[in-house]
C-alpha cells in the first residue's frame, strides 16, 4: 500500500475525500452480481410479444395438462444447450433466462414458469419462484435436484409416483450430492437426506404408462448414491401415443423433441412422476429489485462463467438424454 500511496500527489484533505469515496465504492464491488440485481436474459429468436402471445393463447386452455403441453410444443426444434447457468461455491450466482438453447431441467423450469403467469413480467419472477427457494438468487438456494424441484413447488406440483405406480412402487433413502466415494457431486452444496418412491424400470408397463397424464414432469431414476434422476422431460399424450418431450443431449438430436416413451425407457429407466395442480397464487412474494437486464447479450465478463461453472443442473445427471 506504501508504493501505491508514494505516487499520488495531493492535498491532504483531498486524498482523504478520495480515500473515503474509494471505501464506500469498494461494497459494490465485493457484493455478488445478484446482489447487485444484475440478469442475464437471451431470448434467442423469441421476443417479449411472442411470449406474451403463447401466454394469451395459453390463458384459455383450461386444463393444465393440455396447457403444458401446448406451451413446451412452442420449444420444439430448440437447440440442447448445457452449462447456461452461472454460480458456484466460488461463483456469484446471476438470474439467467436464455431461451436460445435449453437443458433438460432448464426446458422444465421454463415451461413450469409460463404455466403459471400471463406476462412477460410474470414469467421472469416465476422463474425466479420456480428455480431459487424463497426466490433468493443463490447458488445455495437453486433446486440443483428435481426432488428438490418438485418439492420447492409443492404448492403447484404433486408428487404422484405411488398413485401413478400403485403397489410396484419402491421407496429408497438418498443422501442427495453425496457420492458412493464420500466427495460432493457440488462441491460447497450440503447434502440433504431424501426418501425417494420411484417406479422401478421393470414395472413401467402399459397400465402404468396409462395412467400417466400429459403435462407430467417425469425424472429418470438413477439408481447412483447421491443422485434421484439422470434426466428429466414432460410427458405429452396424443393419438392414442405416450411421448416424452424432453431436452436430448443425445446425437443426432441434440435439441427438443419428442420420444415414444416406452421406447425411450427401453425397460432400464424408472421414473418419478410430479404433476401440475392449481394454486392460490394470491400469496406475498419477496420484493424484487428493478435488475439490470442485458438482452440478447452475454456480458464478455460471465462468458468465463459460463465456461467454468460447475454447478449447473446438467453436471449431477450421469447419463445423456
Amino acid at each position: 500500500m506504501s508504493r501505491i500511496f508514494t505516487k499520488i500527489k495531493c492535498g491532504g484533505s483531498r486524498c482523504l475525500n478520495m480515500g473515503l469515496a474509494f471505501l464506500l465504492a469498494l461494497p459494490a464491488f465485493l457484493l455478488p452480481c445478484s446482489a447487485l440485481g444484475e440478469e442475464v436474459v437471451d431470448l434467442g429468436d423469441w421476443s417479449r410479444e411472442k411470449i406474451e402471445r403463447l401466454l394469451a393463447d395459453a390463458g384459455r386452455i383450461p386444463e393444465l395438462g393440455r396447457k403444458i403441453e401446448f406451451i413446451s410444443a412452442a420449444f420444439l426444434e430448440t437447440p440442447y444447450l448445457a452449462d447456461t447457468l452461472i454460480g458456484s461455491a466460488e461463483t456469484a450466482e446471476v438470474f439467467v433466462l436464455r431461451l436460445d438453447g435449453v437443458d433438460c431441467f432448464t426446458l422444465l423450469d421454463y415451461v413450469e414458469a409460463l404455466r403459471r403467469t400471463s406476462d412477460f413480467a410474470g414469467f421472469k419472477e416465476a422463474l425466479r419462484r420456480i428455480r431459487y427457494r424463497e426466490e433468493r438468487v443463490d447458488f445455495l438456494s437453486r433446486n440443483h435436484f428435481f426432488s428438490n424441484w418438485g418439492e420447492a413447488g409443492s404448492a403447484h406440483l404433486r408428487d404422484v409416483t405411488a398413485l401413478v405406480g400403485e403397489e410396484v412402487v419402491r421407496r429408497v433413502e438418498k443422501q442427495l450430492n453425496r457420492k458412493k466415494d464420500g466427495a460432493l457431486y457440488l462441491p460447497g452444496y450440503p447434502v440433504k437426506k431424501r426418501e425417494i418412491s420411484y417406479i422401478p424400470p421393470e414395472a413401467v408397463d402399459e397400465s402404468v404408462v396409462a395412467r400417466l397424464r400429459s403435462g407430467d414432469y417425469v425424472g429418470i431414476y438413477s439408481p447412483r448414491p447421491g443422485l434421484d434422476v439422470s434426466h428429466c422431460g414432460i410427458v405429452v399424450k396424443r393419438e392414442g401415443k405416450v411421448f416424452l418431450r424432453h431436452a436430448s443431449s443425445r446425437s443426432p438430436l441434440q435439441k427438443v423433441a419428442d420420444e415414444e416413451l416406452t421406447s425411450y425407457l427401453g425397460g432400464k429407466k424408472g421414473l418419478i412422476v410430479y404433476r401440475p395442480v392449481e394454486a392460490d397464487e394470491k400469496r406475498p412474494s419477496a420484493a424484487l429489485s428493478s435488475p439490470t437486464p442485458f438482452v440478447n447479450d452475454v456480458p464478455s465478463r460471465y462468458a468465463f462463467f459460463l465456461r467454468i461453472s460447475s454447478a449447473l443442473h446438467l453436471d449431477i445427471f450421469d447419463q445423456p438424454g
